[in-house]
């Protein structure tokens, strides 16, 4: 298993599992379940989910899949901008625990930026990690101007920022990746294949068959290769996820490298945020 270290000093899983849409097919329950603990097995043992994935129903899929299976996993949920005032994180966060049939979190996040001042989920945080029901909180889908916001507000324990980040999205690499890198913020990188776009795109299935890959495994393992990347892909199906656990092996060279900024190019200048 491969690790990234958080700002605060823990050791997590380098490569994630995320669960949107996840738990929302009945017939594919069982399937889904055995992918996510494949996950586990395979060192994918980060798994990322929120309350608003199925109005819940994602929360409780994790929640059966890793009964027994808890102490394994790094646990991730999100809370809505909506219910991000004091008294509402609170119980949107119990409201989690109970569906996820845990007593803890390992980390949560804000969803996304709403009308509720910072200050006021920051509290909730603090007081549910006094209460041992989170161990570590940090954000998603900020950019660059209210990431610092979330700080300047006592946001100071942020682990995360949870972004769309992939070879075809690359606008956070002007401004907002370099500034979580410098203060060891944690990018947790979603939608690692933009949608499917990037495992149906013509040149990276070349460059992939090149060098004996799939084109996940490149997407993949070019976001593993980023410092303080963490990529969350989401595999319904067992034998995906042992393809996605492999680029965790994948070792790019610098012609390598240069060849993907060639074909998927970085921004020339900032981009507005990109949130799927």
């Amino acid at each position: 298993m491969k690790y990234l270290t958080l700002s605060g000093g823990e050791a997590v899983p380098a490569l994630g599992q995320g669960t949107w849409y996840m738990g929302d097919d009945p017939a594919a329950r069982d399937a889904e379940i055995e992918a996510l603990l494949t996950g586990i097995d395979h060192g994918l043992a980060l798994i990322d989910t929120a309350e608003m994935y199925g109005q819940g129903r994602s929360e409780r899929l994790v929640g059966e899949a890793i009964a027994g299976r808890r102490e394994d996993v790094f646990l991730v949920s999100k809370v809505l901008p909506s219910n991000a005032r004091f008294e509402a994180t609170i119980a949107a966060c119990e409201a989690s625990l109970k569906r996820l049939g845990t007593d803890r979190l390992d980390l949560y996040l804000l969803h996304w930026q709403g009308s509720v001042p910072y200050e006021d989920t920051i509290r909730a945080f603090e007081r549910l990690k006094a209460d041992g029901k989170i161990r570590h909180y940090g954000v998603s889908n900020l950019d660059l101007v209210e990431t610092q916001a979330f700080a300047r507000a006592g946001g100071r324990g942020m682990q995360v920022n949870q972004l769309l980040y992939n070879l075809n999205q690359r606008g956070i690499e002007w401004d907002l990746l370099p500034w979580l890198q410098q203060a060891g913020i944690v990018t947790m990188a979603y939608s690692p294949f933009d949608g499917g776009a990037l495992t149906a795109n013509g040149a990276l299935r070349r460059f992939a068959e090149a060098r004996g890959m799939t084109s996940g495994q490149v997407a993949l393992a070019w976001l593993l290769h980023r410092s303080l990347v963490l990529p969350i892909p989401k595999a319904a199906h067992a034998a995906r996820v042992k393809e996605n656990a492999a680029a965790m092996d994948i070792e790019f060279g610098p012609d390598d490298l240069a060849e993907l900024d060639a074909l998927f190019q970085p921004p020339s200048g900032p981009e507005p945020l990109a949130i799927y």
